[in-house]
C-alpha cells in the first residue's frame, strides 16, 4: 500500500493541543506522513465541548469534509477529545460518513481503529470511561524544537458548574514525579529549553499522593535540570494555590515569572454560584504576595461574562476587580450553555444581548488596563525566547517575535548579518507599548545561542524553509 498521509486539527486548550501531538506522533510511528491541510488520506479532528459553537463549528468542517473525500477515494475520518467523549453515537447520526470516533481516554486506538474502519468497511466507535494509557507516555510529534507541554495530571476533581471537563476527562490521575522528569530530561536532550507544565489544576498535583506540596517540590526540582531555561505552567486554582508554590517560583531561577490566576467573576455571589471555592478576598490575597516576592511577575486570568444570575452589580465587581488587579492580560468569554453541568439548568439565564453589551464593556477596560501595563514595560531591558509561533521574519522589516520572561509578546528589530533562530535567546530593551504587544526597535544588545537554534539551523540545511523538522527522529518520541 502507498504512504498514506494525515492531518490533525486542534479545538480548544493547550491540553487538547498536547494530545494532538500525541496522534500525530502515533500516526507517524504507524506509517503515515503529515500533510499540511485537510487534503488528507486521513483527517482527525480533536475536539473541544467548553464552548457553546464547539458543536458548530465540529459539523461545518466535518461538512466540508463530504464532497472531498468522494473525490479521493479510501480517505478516512477520525473525531476524537471532549465532543467526542461526550456526543458518541450523535456524531455519526449527524456526520455519518465520519470513520472513526474515540474518546478522550483512549488515543492510543487510534490506528488500529482506523484500520479496523478501513478493513470492516464500517465507523467504528470506541469510548472509555477511565483512562487507558497516560497521554505522555505515547510517541509524540512536537511542533516546536525548543518548546514542549508536559503533562503533570489529567482530568479533575473540582466541580465549577460551568465546566464539564471533570464529566469528560475523569477525576485527577497524577503522574509519579520521576516520570515528569525523566521527560523533561530526556526533551532538553533534544533541544527543548522550554517546558509549559499542564493539568486542569496543576497546583493540585499530588492529590493521590497525600503530598499537598508535591506542586512546590516538582517546580524545584525542574530548576535543577543543566539547560532547561524556562519553566511554565497552567492552570492553577485559586482554593489549592499555597504560598510554597510562591516561595519555589520565587526561589527557582528557571521557572518564569508568570501567574495565570482563573478569576471567573469578581463577584462572590456568582464565585458561589460557580462552585469555585474562593472569594475575591482569598483571591486578590494571592496576587500580592505574588507580587510581594516576585515584583517582576505579569499575572493573567479567566473571565466569564454573563454567568446565570449575574447582576449589573456582580458586573461591576468584575469590572472593579479587573482594574485593582491589574492582570497583564485577561481572556474573557461569554457564558454559554453546556448540556450535562449545573449552570446550563439553572434560573435567571441572562439574555445574549446584556452578555454581549457587558463583555464589551469588560473587553474595553481590561484593554485598557493591559495598555497601561505594558507601558510600565517601555525601557526595560528584557530577555526574549525567540519563537516560530507568534512571528517569524519581516523580510521588509527585519523584525523577529518571541516571548519575554513574564510571557509578553516581543517584537524586536534585528541586523540582516545576525543569525537568530527560534530557540535562541536575546536581550533588548522595549521601546514602544501595545496592550497586545511590546516593541523594541533599538539594536540587540545580547544574543545568546542554543542547542534548539542549531537544531532549525540544521533542519533549514537539508531543504525544511520554515524550520519545522519533519523526519527529524528526535521529533517523534516513545
Amino acid at each position: 500500500m502507498a504512504t498514506r498521509t494525515y492531518f490533525v486539527r486542534t479545538f480548544g486548550c493547550q491540553m487538547n493541543a498536547h494530545d494532538s501531538q500525541r496522534l500525530s506522533g502515533m500516526l507517524e510511528q504507524a506509517g503515515y506522513i503529515e500533510a499540511d491541510s485537510e487534503d488528507a488520506d486521513v483527517v482527525v479532528y480533536n475536539t473541544c465541548a467548553v464552548r457553546e459553537n464547539a458543536d458548530n463549528k465540529l459539523y461545518g468542517n466535518l461538512g466540508m469534509l463530504v464532497r472531498q473525500r468522494e473525490k479521493r477515494p479510501g480517505m478516512q475520518i477520525a473525531v476524537g477529545g471532549c465532543l467526542a467523549q461526550k456526543d458518541r453515537h450523535e456524531i455519526l447520526r449527524r456526520a455519518p460518513w465520519v470513520d472513526v470516533v474515540f474518546g478522550t481516554h483512549n488515543f492510543g486506538s487510534l490506528p488500529v481503529l482506523l484500520e479496523r474502519a478501513r478493513v470492516n468497511n464500517e465507523a467504528q466507535i470506541e469510548i472509555l470511561e477511565a483512562l487507558e494509557v497516560f497521554p505522555s507516555t505515547l510517541p509524540t510529534k512536537r511542533d516546536s524544537i525548543h518548546s514542549a507541554l508536559v503533562a503533570i495530571s489529567v482530568g479533575c476533581n473540582n466541580s465549577c458548574t460551568f465546566c464539564i471537563v471533570p464529566t469528560l476527562r475523569g477525576k485527577e490521575k497524577d503522574r509519579k514525579a520521576g516520570d515528569i522528569l525523566d521527560e523533561i530530561n530526556s526533551l532538553v536532550a533534544e533541544g527543548v529549553s522550554e517546558v509549559m507544565l499542564l493539568g486542569q489544576n496543576v497546583n493540585s498535583y499530588g492529590v493521590e499522593f497525600g503530598d499537598k506540596l508535591a506542586f512546590g517540590k516538582l517546580l524545584r526540582a525542574c530548576g535543577e535540570i543543566t539547560d532547561l531555561e524556562r519553566v511554565r505552567f497552567i492552570s492553577p486554582h485559586p482554593k489549592d494555590f499555597t504560598d510554597d508554590v510562591i516561595e519555589a517560583m520565587a526561589e527557582t531561577p528557571n521557572v518564569m515569572p508568570h501567574l495565570h490566576m482563573p478569576l471567573q467573576s469578581g463577584s462572590d455571589k456568582i464565585l458561589a454560584s460557580m462552585k469555585r471555592s474562593y472569594r475575591t478576598s482569598k483571591y486578590l490575597g494571592i496576587l500580592e504576595r505574588v507580587r510581594e516576592r516576585i515584583p517582576a511577575a505579569s499575572i493573567t486570568t479567566d473571565i466569564i461574562v454573563g454567568f446565570p444570575g449575574e447582576t449589573e452589580e456582580d458586573f461591576q465587581d468584575t469590572i472593579n476587580l479587573v482594574k485593582q488587579a491589574r492582570f497583564a492580560t485577561a481572556f474573557t468569554y461569554q457564558y454559554s450553555k453546556r448540556p450535562g453541568t449545573p449552570a446550563a439548568a439553572m434560573d435567571d439565564q441572562i439574555s445574549p444581548e446584556i452578555i454581549s453589551e457587558r463583555y464589551d464593556r469588560l473587553t474595553a477596560v481590561v484593554n485598557q488596563v493591559m495598555l497601561e501595563e505594558n507601558e510600565k514595560q517601555v525601557g526595560k531591558i528584557v530577555e526574549v525566547l525567540v519563537t516560530n509561533h507568534e512571528g517569524k521574519k519581516d523580510e521588509a522589516n527585519s523584525k523577529l517575535s518571541g516571548r519575554a520572561r513574564d510571557n509578553r509578546l516581543v517584537h524586536f528589530n534585528f541586523e540582516s548579518k545576525q543569525l537568530i533562530r527560534p530557540g535562541d535567546l536575546v536581550e533588548v530593551e522595549i521601546t514602544y507599548a501595545a496592550p497586545f504587544f511590546l516593541l523594541s526597535d533599538k539594536p540587540i544588545l545580547k544574543i545568546k545561542k542554543t542547542k534548539a537554534g542549531d537544531i532549525y539551523e540544521q533542519g533549514k540545511a537539508v531543504g525544511n524553509s520554515n524550520g519545522v523538522l519533519l523526519g527529524i527522529p528526535t521529533l517523534v518520541r516513545s
